[in-house]
Formats: structure tokens, C-alpha cells, sequence
């Protein structure tokens, strides 16, 4: 064997070793196979029928037969592909619909559509803010927003979890800095606690020091707030927030697809030299008309969402009245803690066989001794199939000695 063949050899070895080392440690993520539509029931690929407690569908539109036909609608009338970014010849009059739609909804000037949620924050920080700004951020902050800092040349300042005196010492700081611009981001809603940024707050802690806010409603829009506009309609401060990055994958359908809803002037920067919207191919048209769709239905009717809130308010009390710890809160996240990532899997694996989908979460997705299953309702569970879970969570729970019963 010569030495460059040794080279790529040790390569795949040692990353075999650590694939190794994470199965040992509880820490590898093994990923379900499902052969049926998203649903409040899923059928896996073992054949397999299970009530799903771990989808983003919080309204149940992913599977939803109106949605698909308006995929299909649009699937007709548009195509199946653009086959181009949208500068050049992958805009159609379905993207401009959404994107207006979209700015209504959320009460935003303008919205620019991306091909995910992630490139909606990958790509926000870097054409807006340079060496002279500042970015102060969450501890708890999703992912993307991290990564979208950092290609950001920005000063990073991070403030902890929804602490809003920390908040406060951090625009100090960055004033102190001589900081141009300074922009607040945070998610809207953290995903794996459910807990919600106490958006009030924030505002006016910008308004006081002169910084911009900016908040990921992944986990909010079409939910959060009195018509679902999202985490700034619930705190009741539409119109004090600058900038809205959110998904077309979770509650607005489910397929994929990201946004930014900001003013005017800084869509258009970002149409100018976003760089995950000039190099990425546009949005399937069957997910803008599917998405266009979802927003319509939404703005004529409240049913879905007062169906979620109902099926949370029910799940949370009686999973605590079981003797589960979960993070408290009114989100459809329900975090059920039980801080071991081995605990973890083997509990979502034991719930597997019980006929319920969950999932362990553990370090590194969570912090170390954080481990839980995340429960996630949706509008389209009936109150039957939440009692055979919570069921099954007791049966689970008491043979893993979890509970004192």
C-alpha cells in the first residue's frame, strides 16, 4: 500500500472510531424510515403503525390532503422545477404571491424567500453588518443563527438564556465598544425547552439603547399569538421588531423553505448579496403554492390552532400528573426531561414498541446531562390517540423504574 492510499486509509478509520465512541456513549443518533405520509399516525418501514409524538407539524398540514392538492395545483400550473436561482430566470408570479402573503401575515414591509429556514439565517448577518456593528446573542439560539454570525464580521456578543439583565450588560458593552449598529437576535421560540423569548422586554431594551431586533419564528409562525402571526403578535409587539427569519417546513405545511420579513430597504440588500439566495436554486413552486395555500386557510379560519392549544394544555397536565418532569410552559414543545442520554434512547425505543414515536435528545443537541424525549403536539392528534401515549409513557416510565408507582 503506498503512503497516499495509508493516508485515506487512517482517515476512514479514525472516523470510525468516533462513530464507535458515540454509539458507546449513547450519543449516536440512529434516524427512523417512514412509509407513509406525516401524520398524527405514522406507518414506518417495518410496518410498523405508530401515534407520532416528535413531527414540527404542529397544525397537521404536512400530510394534509387539502395541502397536497395545492401542491398539485401548482405542480400543474408551474412545473415541477426552475432549474435557476431567482435573479436570473427563477421567479414566478407563485414566489412574489407568497412572499407578499407573507409580509401581511407577519405585518412586515417585504419578504425574500429562501430554499430553507437555515440559509434564511445563514445568510441574514453577513450583507447587513460589518467590523463597526455588533450582534448579541442567546446562549440557547438555534444553530443557524450561530453559523450566520459567524461568517459575519460583526463583534459577537452572547447574553444568557432569556436573562435580561445579562441582555442589558451586553448592550452596554457593545455601546461602550463604539458600535455602529447593534442587532439583538433571537429565536422567538427555543425548540428543544419550548420555551418563549420574552419578547416585550427585549424590545424595549432596543428601544432604549438604539439596537435592532431580530427573532427565528421557526417554532411560531402560523401558531403563536391571538391569529398566529407569531412570538411578536403573542407579546403584543408587532411592528417594534426589524427582522423576522421563520420556515415553510414546520406548522405552514411541512415541506421545506425559509424567510426573512424585514423593512423594505434591507430585503432588497439582502436580494443584492445574500448569498444563500444568489447561489441556491428557487423554491419548488409546489411549496410556494402549497404555502400560499396554508396561509390562506389560516387567515379564514382559527380552528387548527385552538385545536393545538387544547391538545397541549391537556398533554402537559396529564404527562405531569403521571410524574414526568417536563420543562413547564404553554409551547406544544414538551420537553420530558430525563437528563441521561442512554435513559433517553432506551426510553424512545421502549415507547417504539409501545406504538409511540419520540426521540431522544442528548448532548451535544442539548447540554451534557440535559437528555430528554421532546414531545411535540399537533392539531391533528385526537384526544384518544394522546391517552393510548400518555399510556404508553406510564408503562415505559414504571418498567425503566423512571417512576414510583
Amino acid at each position: 500500500m503506498n503512503a497516499a492510499a495509508s493516508r485515506k486509509q487512517l482517515f476512514i478509520h479514525g472516523l470510525g472510531e468516533k462513530l464507535d465512541s458515540l454509539r458507546e456513549q449513547g450519543l449516536y443518533k440512529p434516524e427512523r424510515v417512514l412509509a407513509s405520509r406525516q401524520g398524527a399516525e405514522v406507518v414506518c418501514d417495518d410496518g410498523r403503525r405508530l401515534i407520532n409524538l416528535c413531527a414540527n407539524n404542529y397544525l397537521g398540514l404536512s400530510g394534509d390532503e387539502a395541502t397536497v392538492q395545492a401542491a398539485v395545483k401548482a405542480t400543474e400550473q408551474y412545473g415541477y422545477g426552475l432549474s435557476s436561482v431567482r435573479f436570473i430566470c427563477g421567479t414566478q408570479t407563485v414566489h412574489k404571491q407568497l412572499e407578499r402573503a407573507l409580509s401581511d401575515f407577519l405585518g412586515m414591509e417585504d419578504t425574500i424567500l429562501y430554499a430553507a429556514a437555515f440559509d434564511a439565517n445563514g445568510g441574514l448577518f453577513e450583507p447587513l453588518f460589518d467590523e463597526q456593528d455588533a450582534i448579541i446573542s442567546d446562549a440557547l439560539n438555534h444553530a443557524s443563527i450561530i453559523d450566520g454570525i459567524r461568517l459575519c464580521k460583526a463583534a459577537r456578543y452572547r447574553y444568557q438564556h432569556n436573562d435580561m439583565a445579562d441582555l442589558e450588560a451586553q448592550l452596554q458593552a457593545a455601546a461602550a465598544a463604539g458600535k455602529r449598529h447593534t442587532l439583538i437576535a433571537t429565536d422567538g421560540v427555543f425548540s428543544m425547552d419550548g420555551t418563549i423569548a420574552q419578547l416585550d422586554r427585549i424590545c424595549d431594551l432596543a428601544e432604549r439603547y438604539g439596537a435592532l431586533v431580530m427573532i427565528d419564528e421557526c417554532h411560531a409562525s402560523g401558531f403563536m399569538g391571538a391569529a398566529g402571526r407569531g412570538t411578536h403578535e403573542h407579546h403584543g409587539v408587532m411592528g417594534r421588531v426589524d427582522i423576522i427569519t421563520g420556515t415553510l417546513g414546520k406548522a405552514l405545511g411541512g415541506a421545506m423553505g425559509g424567510f426573512t420579513a424585514a423593512r423594505r430597504e434591507v430585503i432588497d440588500t439582502l436580494r443584492q448579496k445574500s448569498r444563500p439566495y444568489l447561489f441556491s436554486n428557487t423554491l419548488a413552486p409546489m411549496i410556494a403554492g402549497a404555502s400560499l395555500s396554508v396561509l390562506q386557510r389560516l387567515s379564514a379560519s382559527t380552528e387548527l390552532r385552538d385545536r393545538l392549544h387544547a391538545n397541549t394544555a391537556y398533554f402537559r397536565r396529564e404527562i405531569a400528573t403521571l410524574g414526568f418532569t417536563i420543562k413547564p410552559g404553554t409551547h406544544p414543545v414538551v420537553p420530558v426531561m430525563l437528563f441521561d442520554a442512554k435513559v433517553a434512547q432506551q426510553f424512545a425505543q421502549r415507547l417504539y414498541e409501545l406504538g409511540v414515536l419520540v426521540t431522544g435528545f442528548f448532548y451535544p443537541v442539548v447540554p451534557m446531562g440535559q437528555a430528554r424525549v421532546r414531545v411535540q403536539l399537533s392539531a391533528a392528534h385526537s384526544t384518544q390517540q394522546l391517552d393510548s401515549a400518555l399510556a404508553a409513557f406510564a408503562q415505559a416510565g414504571t418498567e425503566l423504574g423512571l417512576l414510583n408507582r
